[in-house]
């Protein structure tokens, strides 16, 4: 059995163990941002390919105290590499640190990495070159207070880059976080209608008709476990075959998104047929202070910008309240989230939340928050509200 840490955006922790469970992991703990883990080698490409949440899946190679940055070369050094990968492939180290003493982060990366070099240069004669945009293989140091930690990447690119997405918009929204939101709202697949009014490129749209779908979420792509020497093609391919036999047809889904923009509406429409979900979702262009909802109940989820996304704050005040009268008028009986990190929102909007989830959108602070629209509950204005014949608000 081998050590693993699973990283994930801040928020989503108790989500991720549930995917990890669901993949085979038995032995977990979550912490914040991810949850570490024990299992084999299987349950490891299970967890790459099947887990909506992961970012990383992180295998532990070595852990060790120190006192200064020779301390985490020796470990380093220690380490048999060429018995992982192959000195003809490329590397890349990342380190992160929690209170650590050691003044320069750069540096211990550069002593990381020519401790591998150097083992392999003893060990074969040969060295590996860096590769800081596409390594075949990523190694990440993470250093608290006195302890050192090494890992190599089993995923390579994040796991959010499911291989699919062709078109983006200015600030879009990671793969695992949608699906993350996806999951907090509820929202039953086959049982529910879905619609994301401010659908961007598509992310939500996408993600939730694979969830409708049972497609993996990592079909579309390639992991760098497979370029280990231990890797085992025929134990990842029964995986991979099984994920793919799961795998249900495209057809017509209760997945509804729209765009005020018509290049949005484009860009989603491209990025659906990208991933073989054409047809399964519509796309249209539309306002959402005018839209009906396109089924008596179901989930809204919206990405709405915000200041530190899009600039123009003086719009979404303007825009809040509008929101709120449109949720009322035309969204009875839907549960509607809104995800943002804009702390004007839920004032704006006039409406009161029933549940405010924090999250975390890279390093931005953000809430979900969740309206439920009940039927029958939008205010209608009283027989005596204009008695006398005039304006219920003074004109300027």
């Amino acid at each position: 059995m081998e050590k693993f840490f699973a990283s994930c955006p801040r928020g989503l922790e108790a989500l991720l163990a549930e995917d990890l469970t669901a993949a085979g992991v038995k032995d977990l703990k979550a912490i914040p941002g991810g949850v570490h883990f024990v299992a084999d080698w299987p349950t490891c490409y299970a967890a790459n390919l099947h887990s909506r949440i992961a970012t990383r899946i992180l295998w532990r190679v070595a852990h060790g105290r120190y006192a200064k940055e020779d301390d985490i070369y020796k470990l380093a050094l220690d380490c048999p590499w060429g018995k992982w990968f192959a000195a003809t492939q490329t590397i890349r180290v990342d380190v992160t640190a929690v209170k650590s003493p050691l003044k320069s982060l750069e540096f211990i990366t550069l002593r990381i990495k020519d401790a591998i070099c150097d083992r392999f240069r003893a060990d074969t004669g040969k060295r590996p070159n860096v590769d800081t945009r596409e390594p075949d293989v990523r190694m990440h140091g993470f250093i608290t207070a006195d302890e050192c930690t090494l890992y190599i990447d089993t995923s390579g690119a994040p796991l959010y880059q499911r291989g699919l997405r062709q078109k983006t918009v200015e600030a879009p929204l990671k793969e695992n976080l949608a699906a993350g939101i996806l999951k907090l709202t509820g929202w039953k697949p086959g049982e529910e209608a879905l619609c994301d009014p401010m659908c961007g490129s598509g992310t939500f749209l996408i993600e939730a008709a694979q969830m409708a779908l049972d497609v993996a979420p990592g079909l579309g792509r390639h992991f760098a476990f497979e370029r280990f020497r231990h890797y085992e093609r025929d134990t990842w391919l029964p995986i991979r075959q099984a994920a793919e036999a799961r795998r249900q047809p495209p057809r017509k889904l209760a997945i509804y998104g729209s765009d005020i923009l018509e290049s949005q509406q484009r860009k989603a429409f491209v990025n659906l047929r990208s991933a073989g979900l054409e047809g399964c979702v519509e796309v249209a262009r539309a306002d959402l202070l005018e839209l009906q909802a396109p089924a008596p109940a179901g989930v809204l989820v919206a990405n709405p910008p915000y200041g530190v996304r899009l600039s123009d704050t003086t719009e979404l005040e303007a825009f809040y309240p509008k929101l709120g009268d449109a949720l009322k008028a035309h969204w009875a009986g839907w549960r509607c989230y809104f995800f943002t990190g804009d702390p004007a929102l839920p004032k704006g909007v006039r409406l009161k939340a029933s549940k405010r989830t924090p999250l975390f959108n890279g390093a931005i602070e953000c809430r979900l928050f969740e309206y439920q629209m009940i039927a029958g509950s939008a205010r209608k204005p009283k027989p005596a509200d204009n008695a006398a014949g005039q304006d219920p608000l003074p004109k300027d």
